[in-house]
């Protein structure tokens, strides 16, 4: 269940910070408690997410780098419907 608008704006909590991480030879996202390995679907996401673009922007975004991907939008807020159930980021 989304629990947010496509008007509104992400931005990742305070603590946690998105960095390439060569030994994982991925993006990860790190936070006091740990860190998550993320995939490359997962880090394009957050890489947009900047506490200034909307969610609207972060779709078009991506779907202008990945076009004719069936479904990339519900795949895009699915995604941003579970960062924010995990507390990765906030929305407001």
């Amino acid at each position: 269940m989304i629990d947010f608008q496509r008007h509104q704006v992400p931005i990742l909590r305070p603590g946690f910070r998105l960095q390439w991480e060569p030994i994982q030879n991925s993006h990860v996202l790190l936070y006091p408690e740990g860190m998550v390995k993320l995939n490359e679907s997962a880090a394009q996401v957050l890489l947009l997410i900047d506490g200034e673009r909307p969610i609207d922007d972060i779709i078009d975004s991506l779907a202008g780098r990945f076009p004719n991907v069936p479904g990339l939008d519900e795949d895009i807020l699915a995604f941003i419907e579970v960062a924010n159930a995990q507390h990765w980021i906030n929305i407001r």
